[in-house]
């Protein structure tokens, strides 16, 4: 825990995934709300197919999904948010003649449920 998807258009040639991914990883572990830095798991998927909004304009997207254990405060959440955004911001440059858009999420996943295992290596 956690788990974080990043959705991307495959429309952002300067985007580097993996690096990425390493930087909002490090984000989340800076945050100090996460054990251990190996519990923090991301995943990247682009897409091929995908509209934004209703204009022939080029337009781009990244959009993090971050799902952790419920318990956590609206303003803890917000900071986790505000961060990874800033990532993406700072990760992802401005092409001329691209809109791109940027968001992130957070969604509880609830704790009662929840199972976890590691498997020694």
């Amino acid at each position: 825990m956690p788990h974080m998807n990043l959705e991307y258009s495959d429309n952002l040639p300067e985007l580097n995934v993996d690096v990425l991914l390493l930087r909002l990883n490090h984000a989340l572990f800076a945050s100090g709300q996460f054990g251990e830095e190996r519990d923090i798991k991301s995943r990247a998927q682009a897409f091929a197919k995908y509209r934004v909004g209703t204009s022939p304009a080029e337009r781009a997207f990244a959009h993090v999904r971050l799902a952790i254990l419920s318990g956590r405060s609206a303003e803890v959440k917000q900071q986790l948010s505000s961060r990874l955004l800033e990532v993406l911001q700072e990760t992802i440059p401005a092409q001329a003649g691209l809109d791109i858009q940027l968001a992130v999420e957070i969604l509880d996943i609830d704790r009662a449920p929840y199972a976890k295992l590691s498997l020694p290596g």
